[in-house]
C-alpha cells in the first residue's frame, strides 16, 4: 500500500508499506494491506512503518491519517 507522510513544511516519506503502526489519540492502531476506509487523530508518539525490506519510524506530534484504497495519508503537524 502506498503511504504519504506530509507536515506544513515538507513531504517526509513517500512510498510503499507492507504495515504501519500509528499512536492513535485513543490508543496504537496498525494499518495493513486491503485496510477498511478510515479517518483518525493521532496523538504524540512514533509512527512505525515496515516496508517489507526495513523499518522506519518517525515521532510526530499530532495530526491526522485517511486511510482509502490501499493509500494512507498521514498529515502531521510536525515531526519531531
Amino acid at each position: 500500500m502506498n503511504l504519504e507522510i506530509i507536515t506544513p513544511d515538507k513531504k517526509v516519506f513517500s512510498g510503499e508499506a507492507t504495515s504501519v503502526t500509528f499512536p492513535g489519540s485513543e490508543g496504537q492502531f496498525q494499518v495493513l494491506n486491503s485496510h477498511a476506509p478510515l479517518v483518525s487523530t493521532l496523538g504524540k508518539g512514533e509512527i512505525l512503518i515496515d516496508t517489507g525490506s526495513g523499518k522506519q519510524s518517525y515521532t510526530v506530534d499530532g495530526g491526522v491519517v485517511e486511510v482509502l484504497n490501499n493509500k494512507i495519508l498521514v498529515l502531521a503537524e510536525a515531526i519531531l
